[in-house]
């Protein structure tokens, strides 16, 4: 069918690299192809058994019919009860909203307040979407280069030079996909200080991985170390990574009580409310037992510790060990312009990530999907056999290249 009938919002964005990498995953499997996937983005882990367990119930006691368009009650005074007992805030029932995954919660979000001219301030190396979630509003994404020398932390200095009378979000991911970088208590205070000064610009703290940080990391909420700023400042979490519950779609948004009933009236229009089993589930991921997390997250520093082992045997290869999520962002600069087996000289992290896959049966992301060459993402939320074959097969990549 022709584009004509297509909308220039749609034609001016891609569809998720991230995603796109995995199904093509899957599809090379069902070809009969031995894949090594680093793409993965999300637990290898089953959903706790507890939270099955309510979700069966919700089920078997008819809790099968819409809800409240914000979520049920239960469900937000979970969610409520989470953001007190780990984050150390304090939300009323009306200043959170649940959804079909975060990501559904920040296109709603941005949907509800963005107008034409209005600017997105985005951090390399960034999630995938936000850049084209904003430009599916209308909005302009303003890309401030990371820096591998400081972590891929955003300075202040370039957050003030970055803002103008048109921003009107910033976006700030801790820990952050796909570096794993976490900002400490100071590093978020001097943000802070910033935004003090420029009180039209609102901020989306995407908070997805809070649960995975390792070594003396540890996950603070802008929110709560800058209270003068919670106003302004919406929280984005969800069920998804911390709790294996990818594919169960249930996030949410903790934020001012205008926005949250802005956000509520575009769902009222869009999906009218999240599955009611979903958000059964995640009261008992929310408020339930949490010694899952824990054990998740030991075995993800295991996994982390094997993985940087590894790539430093791996002399082309140079990276920043992740202090949260389930990432390595690798930077594979001495690897451009050397030349494959087949004569091909790699040019772009792009062309890297396609050899490996063809040539090496291992699926990796390139940098460019999150804004920054060039680099790999390399998950390892995967088995410590994958991780181990996967360093392999890359190994080998690297050292055959002339």
């Amino acid at each position: 069918m022709s584009t004509s009938f297509l909308s220039d919002r749609v034609l001016g964005i891609e569809p998720s690299p991230s995603i796109a990498a995995n199904a093509l995953v899957a599809e090379l499997r069902a070809q009969g192809r031995d894949i090594v996937n680093f793409t993965v983005g999300e637990p290898d882990f089953d959903t706790p058994p507890h939270i099955l367990a309510a979700a069966n119930a919700a089920m078997h006691s008819g809790d099968t019919h819409y809800t409240a368009t914000t979520g049920t009650l239960a469900l937000r005074q979970a969610i409520c009860q989470k953001l007190e007992r780990d984050n150390g805030l304090t939300y009323g029932l009306d200043e959170v909203v649940a959804g079909c995954g975060g990501k559904h919660i920040i296109y709603h979000a941005l949907a509800a307040t963005l107008n034409p001219g209005d600017e997105v301030i985005v951090h390399t190396p960034y999630w995938v979407s936000y850049p084209d979630i904003a430009r599916l509003n209308d909005a302009t994404p303003v890309i401030i280069p990371g820096d591998e020398s400081n972590g891929f932390k955003l300075s202040p200095q370039a957050l003030e030079q970055a803002i103008t009378p048109r921003s009107k979000w910033v976006i700030l991911n801790t820990p952050n996909n796909p570096s794993g970088a976490v900002y400490t208590d100071t590093e978020l205070l001097a943000l802070a200080a910033v935004l003090r000064r420029h009180a039209h610009v609102l901020i989306m703290a995407d908070e997805i991985y809070e649960q995975f940080v390792y070594a003396d990391a540890r996950h603070v909420s802008l929110a709560r170390i800058a209270p003068d700023l919670k106003a302004r400042t919406l929280i984005v979490n969800g069920a998804s990574k911390g709790y294996a519950m990818t594919g169960w779609r249930l996030g949410f948004g903790a934020g001012p009580a205008w926005l949250i009933a802005a956000i509520g009236k575009l769902l009222s229009q869009t999906t009218t409310c999240p599955s009611s089993i979903s958000q059964a589930a995640a009261v008992a991921a929310f408020a339930g037992d949490q010694a899952p997390i824990a054990d998740m997250r030991e075995v993800y520093q295991m996994r982390r510790d094997r993985m940087l082992q590894l790539l430093a045997s791996i002399s082309e290869l140079r990276f920043t060990p992740p202090d949260g999520a389930f990432y390595v962002f690798a930077n594979v600069s001495a690897l451009m312009g050397k030349t494959t087996e087949n004569g091909e000289t790699l040019q772009t992290d792009s062309a890297l990530v396609a050899h490996l896959l063809k040539e090496y049966g291992l699926a990796t992301v390139s940098g460019a999907a999150y804004g920054m060459s060039p680099y790999i993402r390399l998950s390892f939320a995967s088995s410590l056999d994958v991780i181990e074959e996967g360093c392999h097969r890359l190994e080998q990549a690297c050292q055959r290249l002339r």
